[in-house]
């Protein structure tokens, strides 16, 4: 059943759209660039219930609305993923060596799945300001490397990564910086940040920073369904998981629940104030994870783009069917999701209601105003029309209907930062990132 509200609402909002380019052609599917070709529709309401009534409270939200939205997307977009396991344990092989001179201290925790430690693990990698006087706010980043390829400290275990051809995992002791790995793109990428998490900006600010490898738990490459954590639930003679089970984004998603279970743990951490984020397909995993893990107090999701903060109805940039095609992407998703390639006018679900599960908790939504391939401004309108959730639950959206510049951040409760240039993040959207924090994370 779809629920629907006119796209006339969102006309206002017309003012700042980026500028047109030319047409392009990606897996052999057509790329528009041309804001007056975007098209019209019609978007999911995600406060009208399944049976037609309206959500008029948080009771309401919270108990029968944002249950039937969680399961809608988990049916046709992310896929169902199974809950904490059971027999997972923490090795913290490393319980805190000074690192960075002395203004922090190094953590290292292998992460086991299984009770015999033989299977699927992950590393979680933690810097906790030297001198903090109780338990810190975390920046949770899911990592497209290893850890010891995340950081500049030498003294990181060298992790592993999935090898395409063996399909297996090899030892990560070379090469792929953070930017690097980034997907390939259709259009340049510019102002991605150089090798290395900014561990010690965050480290002033108060703040601890963790990453781990997405690596760790699940691949990321075409006819990967049923390798990585994925393979430890698979049912016998089962090959894959279900049409509407994982895929390889709510694999990572999961991950990263697993490291907030270990943070609940450590006496020095704050658990509940943790901020987890991601870049380009780890953008689209960092809202999933907010959405489908409440723990989680903020979201920022750095280009999250077709199949995360960017409307899917819209022709505009990457779409569904890029996503979904067969050489490319579809292994990110729940089988269900590539059903709806050549007919998402007709998709249960759209990124409007994805930020909505996310309320009233902080989101900060960043990207780049040359990155089309994206759709900046599909991301702004997503949140512009999430805006009533985040209304009713007492938290403050966007604001406005006019899309902002590019240097001109909304920091809400939702938040909008579009800095000038392309996909992924410049040195200087991480001081916005630490502003967000101390602006929504008060202890």
């Amino acid at each position: 059943m779809r629920f629907l509200i006119p796209v006339a609402l969102l006309a206002s909002v017309a003012c700042g759209q980026i500028a047109d380019s030319a047409d392009a052609v990606v897996a052999g599917i057509p790329v528009n660039y041309t804001e007056a070709k975007a098209g019209t529709y019609s978007l999911p309401d995600p406060l009208k219930l399944n049976d037609g009534q309206r959500v008029r409270n948080a009771k309401t939200w919270f108990e029968r609305r944002r249950p039937e939205i969680r399961k809608l997307i988990e049916e046709n977009w992310f896929g169902r993923s199974p809950g904490r396991p059971p027999e997972m344990t923490f090795d913290v092989f490393e319980p805190g060596t000074p690192a960075f001179d002395g203004r922090a201290i190094r953590r290292q925790v292998a992460i086991y799945f299984t009770k015999d430690r033989t299977g699927e693990k992950m590393d979680l990698l933690l810097y906790l300001p030297a001198h903090a006087t109780g338990p810190v706010p975390m920046f949770l980043n899911m990592s497209f490397s290893a850890n010891n390829l995340a950081v500049a400290d030498p003294n990181v275990k060298a992790g592993r990564r999935w090898d395409r051809q063996t399909r297996t995992q090899v030892a990560a002791t070379a090469a792929p910086v953070a930017a690097a790995a980034l997907p390939p793109r259709p259009e340049a990428a510019a102002n991605r940040a150089p090798r290395g998490l900014r561990v010690e900006q965050f480290l002033a600010a108060g703040i601890g920073i963790a990453t781990f490898n997405k690596d760790d738990l699940a691949p990321d490459f075409v006819e990967s369904e049923g390798l990585g954590v994925k393979a430890l639930y698979l049912k016998p003679g089962q090959t894959k998981p279900a049409d509407d089970e994982w895929g390889a984004i709510a694999a990572w998603a999961w991950g990263a629940s697993r490291a907030l279970d270990y943070f609940e743990t450590d006496k020095e951490v704050d658990a509940r104030r943790v901020a987890i984020h991601g870049v380009s397909r780890l953008g689209k995993t960092a809202l999933w994870t907010g959405a489908s893990d409440e723990r989680f107090a903020m979201v920022i999701a750095s280009c999250s783009g077709e199949g995360g903060a960017a409307i899917a109805r819209r022709n505009y940039g990457e779409t569904l069917a890029h996503m979904a095609a067969p050489t490319r992407y579809p292994y990110q998703f729940a089988g269900n999701y590539a059903k709806y390639a050549r007919k998402v006018r007709e998709w249960p679900v759209d990124a409007n209601l994805l930020l909505a599960m996310i309320a009233p908790r902080p989101l900060l939504l960043q990207t780049g105003n040359t990155d089309k391939w994206s759709d900046p401004y599909g991301e702004f309108l997503a949140a512009v029309a999430a805006e009533p959730v985040y209304k009713l639950l007492g938290g403050k959206g966007l604001g406005t209907t006019r899309f902002p510049a590019a240097g001109e951040p909304i920091l809400h409760d939702l938040g909008y930062l579009m800095h000038d240039g392309g996909h992924g993040t410049a040195p200087a959207d991480f001081d916005i990132y630490i502003k967000f924090m101390k602006m929504h994370l008060r202890k």
